[in-house]
């Protein structure tokens, strides 16, 4: 695994005139550096801190070619995909050299851990963790801090008071949207309706978030919240909670929950003559969940800006390595997308190009 690693970073001689034609080619492509509408949290890292909109402008380019590791829990599902082409994208745009690795599941916390520290030995700079737990990683990340690495906070959250940066958006506040969304639907004193709610894997820190932000949300409306299923976001598993929900409830009137909740439902309520009795909902945006709206199958979701919080990141990691200013804690600006105001919103910012394949490794 480690040779792997250290090839992966390693940068082959180029020829001056090859060296000077990708020069001038890669200067073109980020003269400018690009702004995002964002949040900024403040005090960084509370969980209660006060959101205020900003304007996040990247780097154009970084000083030297950083070697950045991304640690990501999966690549499962389409919002890690996304997560990946900001993460990749905005390293090439910035000509650092990045490599990525992922765990397989939200179940394999000690082989995160394990990649994190091949990674780290490798020679990276600076780390970037989506991570598996909340506080699992502590220890780690301590170790990687003490070492004067930076360790920068990507989509899923920890506790760890040794990161120096967050790149993420409140999980709780997407819960909590997808939940209102569904209140102003159903107030208080309307007829009661069915919801079976589907947050993800227990234990995530982001899936505890959403959970409470969308029970808050509903809170005193109509809406009667079956009992949550928690479950890894495999499209499988979500499935087959589903489908146990559905034949458990006939009179479901929602199923609201993941991503791939959503995306796996749409088959199986064309399948069973459910379109139009049982709605769907995610409280995050895949292109899945995107095309689901479009075509009429998924009501909404909000739109977390998975793309941005990669780039964010990446740009955190170098302004920190290069000691030039840097939003501690950020995140793109939240919207709730529906078939109402769908073609107002960038594709581009939420979500990776059309057929986007993964990559690994940005040298």
């Amino acid at each position: 695994m480690l040779t792997l690693l250290l090839s992966a970073f390693s940068c082959k001689e180029k020829p001056k005139s090859q060296e000077t034609k990708e020069t001038s080619s890669e200067t073109e492509e980020v003269a400018k550096p690009s702004s995002y509408a964002a949040s900024e949290v403040t005090p960084a890292f509370s969980a209660d801190g006060t959101n205020k909109d900003v304007t996040y402008t990247t780097l154009d380019k970084a000083t030297k070619p950083w070697k950045i590791c991304v640690s990501f829990p999966h690549m499962k599902d389409a919002y890690w995909l996304g997560v990946n082409y900001g993460v990749s994208d905005q390293a090439k745009k910035m000509g650092v050299q990045m490599n990525l690795v992922e765990a397989g599941g939200y179940t394999n916390l000690n082989r995160q851990i394990s990649q994190i520290e091949d990674c780290v030995a490798s020679g990276a700079d600076a780390v970037v963790i989506g991570a598996i737990s909340g506080d699992g990683l502590n220890n780690i990340i301590k170790e990687i801090s003490d070492k004067g690495i930076p360790v920068i906070d990507l989509v899923n959250g920890v506790t760890s008071s040794d990161i120096k940066a967050k790149s993420l958006v409140s999980f709780y506040t997407m819960g909590y949207e997808t939940g209102a969304f569904l209140a102003k639907k159903h107030p208080s004193g309307s007829e009661a309706v069915k919801v079976g709610w589907f947050p993800g894997p227990a234990g995530a820190a982001w899936v505890e978030a959403a959970h409470r932000g969308f029970m808050d949300a509903v809170n005193g409306s109509a809406l009667e919240i079956l009992e949550p299923k928690f479950g890894d976001t495999g499209k499988e598993v979500q499935l087959k909670l589903v489908e146990d929900v559905l034949q458990s409830n006939p009179d479901v009137k929602y199923i609201a929950g993941t991503a791939v909740t959503a995306e796996a439902a749409q088959g199986l309520i064309r399948e069973q003559n459910l379109v139009g009795k049982v709605n769907l909902l995610a409280f995050y945006m895949t292109p899945g969940v995107y095309t689901g709206i479009e075509r009429g199958f998924i009501m909404a979701a909000p739109a977390g800006g998975m793309v941005l919080q990669g780039r964010f990141a990446i740009d955190q990691a170098v302004r920190i390595l290069e000691g030039k200013p840097y939003i501690k804690h950020v995140g793109p600006k939240i919207v709730v997308v529906n078939k109402d105001n769908i073609n107002d919103i960038p594709r581009a910012d939420i979500l990776p190009p059309v057929n986007y394949k993964p990559e690994f490794n940005i040298n």
